[in-house]
């Protein structure tokens, strides 16, 4: 009975050893920003609602898929606002792409002063971050 129960455990330790190894699939991949091209917001925002903004921004490639939004809050109510794309590194398949694609930012109105968005569009020639600016006022 107690060689039995040795092997089991000898069994059981060689099991734990092998299925904790990690393999890598060779998939490497890196965060980048994506241009917007275009978002369309409300005229004017009420006090306690929550808003679809639709944002529109231009695909570099066929191996960079949306992630969601960065958002950087400066001042009470001014957002800067950066989608977010994963790219596919050496990949040799990936094909250039100028395609746009629309996606949804959830936004809740939780202050009563008016709202500044400013959502990147990309550098300018010295390396300056550049923004579509849009102010919304809250009734």
């Amino acid at each position: 009975m107690k060689r039995v129960l040795s092997i089991l455990l000898l069994f059981a330790a060689g099991l734990s050893f092998t299925a904790c190894s990690l393999n890598d699939d060779g998939t490497n991949f890196k965060y980048v920003n994506l241009k917007v091209v275009s978002a369309e917001v409300p005229q004017s925002f009420e006090l306690g609602q929550r808003y679809d903004i639709k944002v529109t921004y231009l695909s570099p490639n066929s191996c960079t898929y949306f992630e969601g939004f960065d958002i950087h809050k400066h001042e009470i109510t001014e957002r800067e606002i950066y989608p977010i794309g994963a790219e596919l590194v050496d990949r040799d398949n990936c094909e250039e792409s100028a395609a746009e694609v629309e996606v949804t930012l959830k936004f809740e109105v939780i202050y009563e002063d008016d709202y500044l968005f400013k959502f990147w569009t990309g550098q300018n020639a010295d390396g300056e971050d550049e923004y579509l600016e849009v102010a919304v006022p809250v009734n």
